[in-house]
């Protein structure tokens, strides 16, 4: 009988008391034989894969693992996170800060680049490493160091030009709701902010992190809050996410979608096309088609702009205009995002 249960924690019910997403989020594949052998690939270009992984961790949760396609080393879903030899060539252009980043750092932990804006690296942890990932040597222990976010919020405070804060990482979400609870709590303290926008990959990969106790914290009234995701292939927008991706709209949480442009993964018309109206099934919004940022190790992901203007004519071809995401990219020192086709 239940009452006469020994009130005794043990190591298992501890884990089992964590919500599931956390659970996920600490079972993580981060070998390349592990992740070759789940998928019935051959290990023949393990060494290689490895010493790829040494420069940049392999990580990515089993839920996504379960979205690749057995058997195929070219699944666009694998691309994205299995570590492969190209990414150890030097390629001229492509460095570890693409987007001079430590030039618009006034303090730790905070960017900012363009007017009314500011963004706040509130962690630098990673549900999955993404290969093309703009950040991928990114400085973080420069950042997060210290007293963390205090000096951060200090020049919120004092800039009343700033109407919005974009929390960004890494993955804000990987924080647990406690956390961005504090967070927000402070960040609601400054009058002069208005928006509050959150990127994250997060829910793609482990869509459970879209629990109810984040969307209560979100749909607060201090703001309406913007969630942007990032998706990539339609093949990530799991029945589960779409579930989620609804009730979140219902519930007043702007979500939006920016991916990136990719080769072997979504450089193809069709694609593109299924990634929107998949993305509209789930109460989300494509918003950017971004083109690949510069960074060392991941050159070999490259769309040329000539191939990506042509696919971008192709999707305002087939799909409503408020299907079509922006194709845009990021430079440095420019005042925004260059808009390659609206």
């Amino acid at each position: 009988m239940a009452s006469q249960r020994v009130a005794i924690i043990t190591q298992d019910e501890a884990r089992w008391e964590l919500p599931d997403w956390q659970r996920q989020q600490a079972d993580l594949i981060t070998d390349p034989a592990e992740l070759l052998a789940l998928l019935d690939l051959a290990a023949s270009g393990l060494p290689e894969s490895l010493a790829a992984a040494r420069d940049f961790p392999l990580r990515v949760p089993r839920r996504y693992v379960d979205l690749i396609e057995k058997g195929n080393p070219q699944d666009p879903l694998l691309r994205q996170v299995l570590s492969v030899p190209a990414e150890l060539e030097a390629v001229p252009g492509y460095g570890v800060d693409p987007l001079e980043e430590g030039d618009h750092t006034p303090v730790p932990g905070l960017l900012h680049k363009y007017h009314g804006r500011a963004l706040l690296v509130v962690t630098g942890a990673c549900a999955v490493h993404c290969r093309y990932c703009f950040r991928r040597h990114f400085p973080y222990q420069a950042h997060l160091s210290g007293k963390r976010w205090e000096e951060a919020l200090e020049w919120l405070s004092a800039r009343p030009d700033i109407n919005e804060v974009i929390l960004s990482g890494g993955d804000p979400l990987t924080l647990t709701n406690r956390r961005i609870g504090q967070l927000l709590d402070a960040l609601a303290e400054i009058p002069h902010l208005r928006r509050l926008r959150i990127h994250s990959r997060t829910p793609v990969v482990i869509p459970d992190r879209l629990d109810d106790e984040l969307k209560r914290l979100l749909s607060r009234p201090r703001w309406r809050t913007v969630l942007v995701l990032h998706a990539n292939h339609p093949r990530e927008i799991s029945a589960q996410l779409a579930e989620r991706g609804r009730e979140w709209q219902q519930a007043g949480i702007t979500l939006l979608n920016q991916s990136v442009l990719l080769a072997g993964v979504n450089d193809d018309l069709d694609t593109l096309v299924a990634l929107s109206d998949g993305l509209h099934e789930a109460g989300i919004l494509p918003y950017y088609l971004h083109q690949l940022d510069k960074v060392a190790g991941a050159a070999h992901f490259a769309v040329p702009d000539e191939a990506a203007l042509a696919l971008h004519q192709g999707l305002r071809g087939r799909l409503p205009g408020f299907l079509v995401p922006r194709l845009s990219r990021e430079e440095p020192g420019k005042p925004a995002k260059t808009v390659l086709a609206g």
